[in-house]
């Protein structure tokens, strides 16, 4: 029986649209589902272009536990994979899926991670910080920002006069290419 993915995003849905691609084909894996807490991101878009159910859930519905673990139940979902998502996920979903949401981070963490650091202001903090390398961390989610454990880190070299369009352009290349694959291998083992 295929395990069910809902894909959780806030914004353009690259991440997103890479995963349901990488895994169309797949006889284990399916994304059944993708969220968005906006209704005018292009994530939704790109997933009804893909065939693949859209829900829209305000910040204000997300704090109605039985509503999200009700919908979440009628497509039979497995994991939440986090592709964007820029709401603190509440505790009540974290208790009901343990060790079964997983996020990725535009940085190594622990560095650059915490409230308001996402996008290009993690890429921007990595500049002026002369860091000479940066990269993606997939970790699972816990109640507090970026800080539920590492499940793997892949890196990418800073050189000195990259901009942080260039950090950017590196780290999405290492999220396109390695976030379906650890995905991937974190269901089939588990």
């Amino acid at each position: 029986m295929k395990k069910r993915i809902v894909i959780f995003a806030s914004g353009s849905g690259s991440n997103a649209e890479n995963i349901i691609r990488y895994f169309s084909a797949s006889e284990d894996i399916e994304v059944s589902l993708i969220i968005s807490n906006k209704p005018d991101a292009y994530v939704i878009e790109r997933a009804r272009l893909l065939k693949v159910p859209v829900l829209v859930i305000t910040k204000d519905e997300f704090s109605s536990r039985e509503n999200v673990l009700g919908k979440l139940r009628k497509y039979q979902i497995d994991y939440i994979v986090l592709a964007g998502f820029l709401l603190r996920v509440p505790d009540y979903l974290i208790q009901a899926y343990p060790g079964s949401i997983i996020n990725i981070h535009p940085a190594l963490l622990p560095r650059f991670g915490g409230k308001g650091m996402y996008g290009d202001y993690v890429h921007k903090a990595v500049v002026e910080a002369g860091e000479k390398e940066s990269g993606i961390t997939v970790h699972y989610v816990n109640e507090h920002y970026d800080s539920g454990a590492i499940i793997r880190q892949e890196r990418c070299e800073v050189i000195p006069g990259d901009t942080y369009e260039d950090v950017a352009r590196k780290v999405h290349e290492l999220e396109y290419k390695y976030y379906p694959q650890i995905i991937e291998e974190l269901i089939i083992r588990s």
